[in-house]
């Protein structure tokens, strides 16, 4: 029970400075976002006051109103009422609505893709590491090639090859915006199967370009699990191969990967902010994207929060779930 308390306490405490570093970061960057929005209002023919400012400032969460301990205080109290403030380059739209509008596009996308990427590189590991100098052993640094490209060139070369060239996908967008009405999409077959059909090439991308690494670091980990002496005992004993290679080697070998896919599994909603851009797909890493293009720092304030939850909340997942795979780790604390 103290393991567990320790661990929702330290978590606690890093959400708290992920929450006050969220609040004073945008505030050190230069610009003033009231003045971009007034300037908009004036650009478009509108006619602005000293209360349209005090107006424009209280939507955006006081910015610019009093200390910033009040400003702290009212940024916290907003949190608390689930109120992200207004989007500046998509005013008077609220930032909660863009983040619910992107946030399925990302978790579905890049959650999955990321999620079969580790199952796959831990599977190929766990027989690579087993049968080593086999075929599929041997095969590890051709795959790790992939890794060693930059994302976005493979994102490209996916692009002209399976889009330009070949034309068997999309080269972008979440669906097939001319059939559907973008506003409107709906949990039905044709938009499912249209959104399925664009996510094809980014999810490639995402599975390429990480499972070699997941395959890799499981092979190594499995060939030093193998030498030691509980495993050399299991096959002393007669037990079955297949028994000795997963419950007792692969189980062991896999608890520094599953650390690794909980920072991976945290930063999906963060999105892979390179492959949503090359292929302008809907989700909060293009979002962020748009955000700091456009000094939008509602947006970014928000993208920032449900990214710096979402790796915190996985990896305090994966922290109790190794305290419960492995009793090591809860003696120790």
């Amino acid at each position: 029970m103290r393991f567990y308390i320790q661990k929702l306490l330290f978590y606690l405490a890093a959400f708290w400075a992920a929450l006050t570093l969220n609040f004073l970061i945008p505030r050190l960057m230069p610009g003033d976002p009231v003045s971009i929005i007034l300037m908009k209002l004036a650009a478009s023919g509108q006619t602005v006051t000293p209360e349209t400012r005090q107006a424009i400032a209280i939507q955006l969460g006081g910015v610019g109103q009093g200390s910033w301990w009040s400003q702290y205080w009212h940024y916290l109290s907003n949190l608390a009422h689930g109120d992200l403030g207004v989007s500046i380059a998509n005013y008077p739209v609220r930032v909660s609505d863009i983040l619910q509008q992107a946030l399925p596009w990302t978790i579905t996308l890049i959650g999955l893709a990321t999620v079969v990427a580790f199952l796959i590189g831990i599977g190929l590991g766990v027989l690579a590491g087993w049968k080593r100098g086999s075929w599929l052993d041997n095969l590890i640094p051709v795959a790790t090639l992939f890794q060693s490209v930059p994302y976005f060139w493979l994102a490209l070369v996916l692009l002209l090859g399976f889009s330009r060239v070949l034309q068997w996908f999309p080269l972008g967008q979440g669906y097939d915006t001319m059939a559907f009405p973008i506003l409107h999409p709906g949990l039905n077959w044709p938009f499912l199967s249209s959104a399925a059909y664009h996510a094809v090439l980014p999810a490639l991308t995402i599975v390429l370009s990480s499972v070699a690494g997941w395959m890799l670091g499981m092979r190594n980990m499995m060939v030093s699990t193998l030498s030691e002496d509980y495993i050399l005992t299991a096959q002393a004993k007669g037990l079955k191969p297949g028994r000795v290679r997963f419950t007792y080697a692969a189980r062991n070998a896999v608890l520094p990967s599953l650390s690794g896919f909980a920072i991976s599994l945290g930063f999906v909603v963060a999105g892979s902010i390179v492959t949503e851009q090359v292929f302008s797909y809907p989700g909060i890493g293009f979002q962020m994207w748009k955000a700091v293009s456009n000094n939008d720092y509602p947006l970014m304030q928000g993208t920032f929060l449900v990214i710096s939850v979402a790796v915190l909340g996985a990896n305090l997942l994966v922290d109790l779930l190794l305290g419960l795979i492995d009793p090591r780790t809860r003696a120790r604390s």
